[in-house]
């Protein structure tokens, strides 16, 4: 019974991990769209309805909540982008994670995101994003060693030439605050 119970924890896990398929992530920062330009916090832009639209509405699934998450986030809307992520299905998915430890990030709260990209990475240690944006935390905390390990890691897992290993770099040459 325990070894049914584990394979079905163990299935549900990796099942989650790609709820939102990490090779339809972006390899740049996200554009400025109505979402964040217009729409309320807990809103996005409906392009059927040319309106902003609850996040929790049935038109929208979670790799356009994912979507809005992120461009909100980049955007600095970090209660926007939490809503938005409030509205996913699955709050164990990494991208939800990865999300959730950005905006701790940013708002300052870096014990929180340590631990989110920590549980994304556990879930998913080929989550690039998760790995770049721990990097950059990681030099704004005067570790830009340990930053380079990141760095390593995304290469190593095939990141090379992508947004995240070229936004740690920067943040690394720069020595860190000034990139995502």
């Amino acid at each position: 019974m325990k070894t049914i119970v584990a394979a079905l924890l163990f299935a549900a896990m990796i099942g989650s991990a790609y709820a939102v398929d990490p090779g339809d992530w972006e390899t740049k920062p996200p554009d400025p769209t109505q979402t964040s330009k217009e729409c309320p916090d807990g809103e996005a832009w409906d392009d059927k309805t040319k309106k902003c639209v609850e996040l929790d509405a049935h038109l929208f699934n979670d790799a356009d909540r994912y979507r809005a998450a992120r461009e909100l986030a980049y955007a600095g809307r970090y209660v926007a982008a939490g809503l938005a992520l409030d509205a996913m299905t699955d709050q164990t998915d990494t991208v939800v994670l990865t999300y959730r430890g950005f905006i701790a990030r940013k708002s300052g709260d870096w014990a929180a995101a340590e631990a989110f990209y920590g549980l994304a990475l556990a879930a998913n240690p080929d989550n690039l994003f998760a790995r770049s944006y721990l990097g950059m935390g990681l030099v704004d905390q005067g570790d830009p060693g340990a930053a380079r390990v990141q760095l390593a890691e995304i290469r190593a897992r095939g990141g090379r030439e992508t947004w995240p290993e070229r936004a740690l770099l920067m943040s690394i040459r720069s020595g860190g605050g000034a990139f995502y």
